[in-house]
């Protein structure tokens, strides 16, 4: 089989807990560009907090927000904002339950409560720079959302429309936090655009993930890989186990399929 695409998630997957990756993670994603197949970075994070790291693994395609936006080279595929009323209700709820929200847009991440504690402890743990006070101005621009303090029987406030779903977030440190997705436009959504796009079948492709967020992903491309430091849920929607970000899980799922 030859691949032409690999998706890759970010947090547990190419990064471990201290922000790092292994140097063998990096030579695996160097050596399958050289094979001449295209990567994208595909995060729920905002694409102003992953420029960094797309710059030192030289990557230039990219899946944001959860699928709210992709871009294939510099050239926009997906690019939808939450429903403003939608947003509306979101901070509505927040508020009546001692919530807080941190919702991304293009430029920056805007937070209902900067100086709260939890807040603070989010950004620091994902190491987040382009953060402001929440602005009614922005609700039209939000493309991803996260809520904390959120305890697993609140999350179902924000389902608040079937084409709304909360996945916890699946870092260490981040327990009762939960993003705010669309059932209709998530990883997997994007991934078909962008497939669409290029002409490029599903078989053709590889994704890696290991939260709940990278479940239509998985779903959606060739070969599947759940990280081996996965959610508990993710495994069934994948394919293949891999080792866990700690243990080089990509550059083994990559060797499994005779890529390096």
């Amino acid at each position: 089989m030859t691949y032409k695409l690999l998706f890759l998630d970010i947090d547990g997957t190419i990064l471990k807990s201290d922000h790092t990756y292994t140097e063998t993670t990096k030579q695996a994603i160097t050596k399958v560009k050289e094979n001449g197949v295209d990567v994208f970075l595909a995060t729920g994070r905002p694409l102003h907090e992953i420029s960094d790291l797309a710059e030192e693994l030289d990557i230039h395609s990219f899946i944001a927000y959860n699928g709210a936006f992709a871009s294939h080279h510099n050239e926009t595929i997906v690019n939808e904002p939450i429903p403003k009323n939608s947003m509306e209700r979101f901070i509505t709820i927040a508020e009546d339950n001692d919530h807080e929200l941190l919702m991304y847009t293009r430029e920056k991440n805007y937070s209902t409560n900067l100086e709260r504690p939890l807040v603070q402890n989010f950004i620091d743990l994902f190491d987040l720079k382009a953060n402001a006070a929440f602005s009614p101005a922005v609700l039209d621009k939000v493309l991803g959302a996260t809520a904390m303090n959120v305890t697993p029987d609140q999350a179902r406030l924000y389902e608040t429309e079937t084409n709304f779903q909360v996945s916890p977030v699946h870092v260490n440190g981040a327990e009762n936090c939960y993003d705010i997705l669309r059932t209709n436009v998530n990883k997997g959504y994007s991934i078909e655009k962008i497939l669409d796009l290029l002409g490029i079948a599903p078989e053709h492709t590889i994704a890696f993930g290991d939260g709940m967020n990278d479940k239509e992903m998985l779903q959606t491309v060739g070969e599947g890989f759940a990280m081996g430091n996965a959610h508990d849920d993710l495994f069934k929607y994948a394919k293949h186990q891999t080792a866990t970000v700690n243990e080089e899980g990509i550059a083994r799922g990559l060797e499994q399929l005779g890529m390096i």
